[in-house]
């Protein structure tokens, strides 16, 4: 399973202006490995913040995101939800916290999860973290997350692959598989 976290991001908090190209960037990635899980017909969710807007949906947030221009704006256009694409709402850092994320998981029979997104020390850190202590196998491509620094990034990437065992890779460099 594909899980691509806050991607939808209208990028208006501290330290938006410091993640805005490195987000892009990492967005490009993802939406080339989500082009080859779409093709592979494997499951693709997205883990999103809900900003506070508790009947927000997907729709709203692109068009907030591409209403505010700039770099939320095409995150918005690198990776808009597919119709078989399935979201999560989530109202704090971890896409397992207060989600029905792990009853998804269970029923769709996952073992494996990727998770991309951003930022890669906070929200894609608390989500892997509670899918090892779930029991599910990580893999982070580090080419499809973002931080507000290189240094952040790079700190928790080695923190996931020492302590979830996750695998850290570009996911060119190995071949992440869909589950």
């Amino acid at each position: 399973m594909l899980l691509l976290v806050d991607f939808i991001n209208p990028l208006r908090f501290d330290g938006a202006e410091d993640i805005a190209d490195a987000a892009v960037d990492a967005a490009r990635a993802a939406a080339r490995l989500r082009k080859e899980f779409h093709a592979e017909g494997a499951c693709v969710i997205y883990v999103n913040d809900n900003f506070g807007q508790w009947r927000s949906d997907v729709q709203t947030l692109l068009r907030e995101c591409r209403k505010n221009g700039g770099a939320a704006a095409e995150l918005a256009r690198l990776l808009p939800p597919a119709k078989a694409d399935l979201l999560i709402l989530k109202p704090r850092h971890s896409g397992f916290y207060a989600t029905p994320l792990d009853l998804l998981l269970e029923q769709l029979g996952a073992k494996d999860l990727i998770v991309t997104g951003l930022a890669t020390d906070y929200c894609v850190k608390c989500t892997a973290m509670d899918a090892y202590v779930r029991g599910y196998r990580v893999a982070v491509p580090a080419d499809c997350t973002a931080a507000e620094s290189t240094a952040r990034k790079n700190d928790a990437l080695a923190w996931m692959k020492e302590v979830l065992k996750a695998r850290i890779a570009p996911h060119q460099a190995e071949r992440v598989s869909p589950s």
